[in-house]
């Protein structure tokens, strides 16, 4: 392996994250906090740590890496930064346990939204800046950092990123795989900026709006208040569900939309699906909690619509405890936890277009059984999509499904019960962030024993990074020349 270029790349990405904590001491001394030393102290430490990395291994620098090595490289780059990204909470004494703050700080980057905090608001503005962008950095990760910085690196970045469609192709928006990814960055920081301004004209301060405005985009769910969205007013959660909805189906069809080609996005069989999903199952909660009483349609419809969007494009905002609904409404909400938002999204899960293909493929068979002696072909968007493509596909809903079990048999065994073990893992395999049991929404993560974080943790990695790129590390095959 070439470990003087990983580590090279390791040193850039450092140096990187160092300057972002930069941004944090701006709030410091906006909000005269006194912690403006220990988040210098943080930003120094990791851009010194990438300036050596990167400077040591610039002699003799091969600048090529093998398929095995952007694996290797693409994991262990999501570990580092959550290494260094919680020194913030370390210094400051914000999290003071390093489970705790490695925990938090996965779940930043991973857009995974889970949270050890009790008070949110105890913590210093700065700090919690720097949990919200976390985030950002971590949805940006997705579509820029595989998409963008990889294919500079001649490892083949954009192919890496097809894998999140596991086998499903797409198109390149430009000929080259920089100017596409110059062109979702822009998508992405363009809706971000305008999902701020809406939600300061509505009753949010910049530094809410700011903070919001990257939980929301990133599909990450971290948010400056004790009771998330539901203290801010009904334009704020309607604007939020909007740019939720938005943040959850690809970014590609956000390019076409702006170049005017609508027949292709209003077409596009994932999207098709993934709003009907929202739409037939947030109506059929609605009706479940409006027929309870004490709710207005329109509440009733707004809560509904609100927890739904949330939970399937794994954004985990909550506005009212879904725990506290009838059981056939949390139940549905659980299930959705294993839909996922659209592929090409800052959204994580299983993602709507492989249940879209997996449903596709039964019904071909069924035909094939009938019609022996017909050609049947199984096709998405009009392109045919061949048999391998199918085998690698079922082969990650397989390997979820074990993956899921596994760690729920894990937490189970650390001592949680059964309820909180399978919605934990549930939830951070598909970056959701709230379960159920007793890390609902309401209820945060510091009573989980500090081995059951650190299975979390990885949880999180694996599922953000597509299960494959990450367990490929621990396969024979990986290590044999």
């Amino acid at each position: 392996m070439n470990f003087r270029f990983i580590l090279n790349i390791f040193g850039r990405v450092l140096t990187l994250l160092g300057l972002f904590m930069l941004s944090s001491i701006i709030w410091a001394l906006f909000y005269h906090e006194h912690v403006v030393d220990e988040l210098l102290l943080s930003s120094v430490i990791t851009m010194a740590t990438g300036g050596v990395m990167y400077l040591f291994t610039l002699r003799n620098l091969k600048k090529e890496l093998s398929l095995k090595d952007s694996y290797f490289t693409v994991t262990f780059t999501w570990v580092i930064i959550s290494l260094f990204g919680a020194l913030p909470y370390l210094f400051t004494g914000a999290i003071p346990n390093v489970f705790d703050a490695l925990f938090e700080t996965v779940s930043g980057f991973t857009t995974t939204g889970s949270s050890i905090l009790v008070d949110i608001e105890s913590l210093p503005k700065s700090v919690l800046f720097w949990r919200s962008l976390t985030h950002w950095i971590g949805g940006m990760g997705i579509i820029v950092l595989v998409v963008a910085i990889l294919p500079l690196l001649r490892i083949g970045g954009y192919n890496l990123f097809k894998n999140e469609a596991s086998g499903i192709s797409y198109e390149k928006l430009t000929p080259k795989t920089a100017s596409t990814a110059k062109r979702l960055w822009g998508i992405y920081v363009v809706l971000t900026f305008i999902l701020m301004g809406l939600l300061m004209l509505g009753d949010m301060s910049f530094y809410d709006a700011m903070n919001h405005a990257f939980s929301t985009m990133s599909t990450g769910g971290f948010s400056t208040k004790n009771d998330s969205i539901s203290g801010f007013s009904t334009f704020s959660q309607y604007t939020i569900i909007l740019f939720m909805f938005l943040a959850g189906a690809n970014f590609y069809l956000h390019y076409h939309f702006v170049k005017g080609r609508f027949r292709r996005v209003f077409e596009n069989v994932e999207l098709r699906t993934y709003s009907s999903i929202i739409v037939l199952v947030a109506v059929g909660i609605a009706i479940i909690i409006y027929r309870e009483g004490g709710l207005t349609i329109e509440k009733a419809l707004r809560d509904a619509f609100f927890q739904v969007v949330s939970i399937i494009t794994t954004t985990g905002f909550a506005t009212y405890d879904y725990l506290m609904w009838p059981v056939p409404a949390w139940t549905m909400i659980f299930l959705l936890m294993f839909v996922g938002a659209c592929v090409g999204s800052t959204g994580g899960g299983v993602k709507v277009i492989r249940h879209v293909v997996s449903f596709k493929n039964v019904f071909l068979n069924f035909r094939r059984m009938l019609h022996p002696n017909s050609v049947s072909l199984l096709k998405i968007n009009n392109e045919v999509i061949d048999d391998d493509k199918v085998v690698s596909l079922i082969s990650f809903l397989v390997l979820y499904i074990f993956t899921f079990t596994l760690g729920s048999i894990v937490m189970v065994f650390l001592g949680e019960d059964i309820l909180t073990a399978v919605g934990s893992v549930a939830a951070n395999m598909g970056g959701v962030g709230p379960g159920i049991g007793s890390v609902g929404p309401a209820s945060s993560y510091a009573h989980i024993h500090d081995a059951g974080k650190v299975v979390l943790s990885f949880l999180m990695i694996i599922g953000r990074l597509e299960l494959t790129t990450v367990l490929i590390l621990f396969t024979s095959l990986f290590w044999d020349r």
